[in-house]
């Protein structure tokens, strides 16, 4: 089955999440108590002790702040068919997301069409442990991630305007945007993330990742939104299930977009 997660919502637990926070795992579970069998459990050490954190029927996972569509198995069978398509990076991922800045269009090539490439190892920050950094400085080892994306809308907002920008009549990089759409070929840890900031343009209001810059276009959580998900059955049967736009996506496409 596929879900759409509302944004605010852990996938599953971690050494963090207290037994108070509700999952998606938890949900899982009270919908069908014969998923919690279904998956592979996630074994983490926290405080010196081994930690068993129940994963049922999850083959890939969404950040907290993410909207969108997730994928999860309903038998063991379907668990390890989806689980090799990921591994071999046959499942298409497509997310939307706004950042900072205007994302200029990509060089067409061969290989890419017209989408931009992204093609910068990730590895562990030297400064947070919580956050993953592409380029100069990231931690060994470092893992493949690959990135394509194609820019849908650039555009600004003009109450973002502060005086000395006025004074010389334009508008600095603060009060631009682009509405980007994403493909994933990989699926390593805040990798749309971590790869818009390598390139300048991080997503907005991202909690980790914006650096300096401040929340903005009314948006209060991370603005990425997995749109859509495509899989193959055992049959051969290709499947694209698409989730709408959440409503804070909605009020942005329909403020600055149209």
């Amino acid at each position: 089955m596929v879900i759409n997660k509302p944004s605010g919502i852990a996938v599953h637990a971690d050494a963090r999440i207290t037994d108070k926070d509700i999952t998606v795992a938890d949900l899982i579970i009270d919908y069908d108590k014969k998923l919690e069998k279904v998956g592979e459990p996630m074994v983490v050490e926290y405080k010196g002790k081994m930690i068993n954190i129940k994963r049922p029927g999850i083959v890939h996972r969404l950040d907290k702040e993410t909207s969108g569509a997730l994928l999860i198995a309903k038998n063991q069978k379907t668990f390890l068919f989806l689980k090799e398509q990921f591994q071999n990076h046959t499942i298409k991922k497509v997310y939307h997301t706004f950042v900072y800045g205007h994302v200029s269009d990509p060089k067409a090539s061969l290989v890419t069409g017209k989408r931009g490439l992204i093609n910068a190892p990730i590895g562990r920050s030297p400064i947070d442990i919580r956050m993953w950094t592409a380029g100069r400085g990231a931690r060994e080892p470092l893992r493949e991630a690959i990135t394509e994306y194609i820019v849908l809308k650039r555009f600004s907002d003009e109450n973002l305007l502060t005086n000395t920008t006025l004074s010389k009549g334009g508008m600095n990089q603060d009060n631009k945007f682009s509405y980007v759409e994403v493909y994933p070929k990989t699926g390593r840890t805040h990798q749309i993330r971590v790869h818009m900031r390598y390139i300048n343009h991080p997503i907005v209001s991202d909690p980790l990742y914006r650096g300096n810059m401040e929340l903005a276009l009314g948006m209060k959580r991370l603005a990425l939104h997995s749109k859509s998900i495509t899989f193959r059955f055992s049959n051969g049967e290709i499947k694209t299930v698409e989730s709408p736009l959440p409503p804070d996506f909605k009020k942005v496409v329909n403020k600055y977009l149209k």
